[in-house]
């Protein structure tokens, strides 16, 4: 115990015994390892930035579509009854929309946009674009474009092809989506090297996620519709008759603005464009940080040295 605290006496008075004036100067006395040090991070960083490809990111906001007055005034009606029925007449535009946010971000949804528009290459295999002729470059250590054939060496256990869960976060990588709880407006972002394609696949995802959503309006709809049907025929009472005719009123005009509605869930706001300034990569920022980086590592390994030195010196 008494070596300890020794040990830690000592160890207090040697931090004391470094003040701020003897740093300064054994920084000043290394000025020359940190500048070429520094010099050559910041050029390099330069380099570095320059030769990285750009990135484009097209931006579209929607909002949910607001409901029929009308509709959720039936509802209000006829819930009860319909409840009973196992139909749900609800017009909850809000509930649907969120269950669409997180759908549009479901591996299942994303997987089967990226195969319907065969974009698992652009997506995963893309390294840059020519906007001369809107044609993208792709890393011929992975694919091989005039084959169409994957080429890479894959992790341990997956073949050449990307499987579904890599171009999953791939395509993650590429998307962002932010929701205003004030406005309820939600902002998506698609980030690629082509901005022609970076606008035009957003599109496309906007699109899917409005015909999925209706997809499945229409499916639980005509399902409602069936059943009532087969319930209105085995029914014997006039007024519940009457009632289950309202309630499949309420269904058929349910589907008739799902089949009426292209933006069934999101509506557009303001469209995507085609961006023609390049999101990323921030060259400037990526300069400024590997400066700083340069110079901090050097004045640290100047001092380490110096006190390394030191040490060294007393010993001997």
């Amino acid at each position: 115990m008494q070596n300890d605290l020794q040990s830690t006496a000592q160890y207090r008075q040697a931090l004391d015994e470094i003040d701020l004036r003897e740093l300064l100067s054994v920084v000043w006395q290394g000025k020359k390892i940190i500048t070429v040090t520094t010099a050559f991070f910041a050029i390099a960083s330069v380099i570095i930035a320059l030769l990285l490809p750009n990135k484009y990111e097209a931006t579209i906001i929607i909002a949910p579509v607001q409901g029929q007055p009308s509709l959720a005034g039936m509802a209000s009606k006829l819930g009860g009854l319909a409840s009973l029925a196992g139909i749900n007449l609800s017009n909850d535009e809000g509930g649907e929309a969120q269950e669409a946010l997180q759908i549009m971000q479901s591996w299942g949804f994303i997987e089967g946009f990226i195969a319907k528009n065969k974009l698992e290459a652009p997506i995963f295999a893309a390294d840059g674009w020519n906007s001369s002729d809107n044609s993208l470059t792709y890393n011929d250590q992975l694919y091989d474009y005039k084959t169409d054939r994957w080429i890479r060496t894959p992790p341990k256990g997956k073949p050449a092809e990307p499987s579904s869960w890599e171009l999953y976060e791939e395509f993650l990588d590429h998307l962002s989506i932010s929701s205003d709880k004030t406005t309820g407006m939600i902002t998506v972002g698609l980030e690629h090297y082509s901005a022609v394609h970076a606008k035009i696949w957003l599109d496309l995802y906007i699109d899917s996620v409005n015909e999925f959503m209706r997809a499945r309006k229409l499916a639980q709809v005509n399902s409602n519709m069936k059943y009532l049907e087969a319930e209105i025929q085995i029914t014997p009472t006039a007024d519940m008759k009457e009632i289950l005719y309202q309630v499949l009123e309420e269904q058929i005009k349910n589907r008739m603005l799902a089949k009426a509605s292209p933006e069934y869930i999101f509506g557009t706001v303001s469209k995507a464009m085609i961006p023609e300034e390049p999101s990323n990569p921030q060259r400037a920022l990526i300069s400024i940080l590997a400066t700083l980086l340069g110079l901090i590592l050097s004045s640290f390994v100047v001092i380490i040295s110096h006190y390394s030195d030191q040490q060294t010196q007393n010993k001997n």
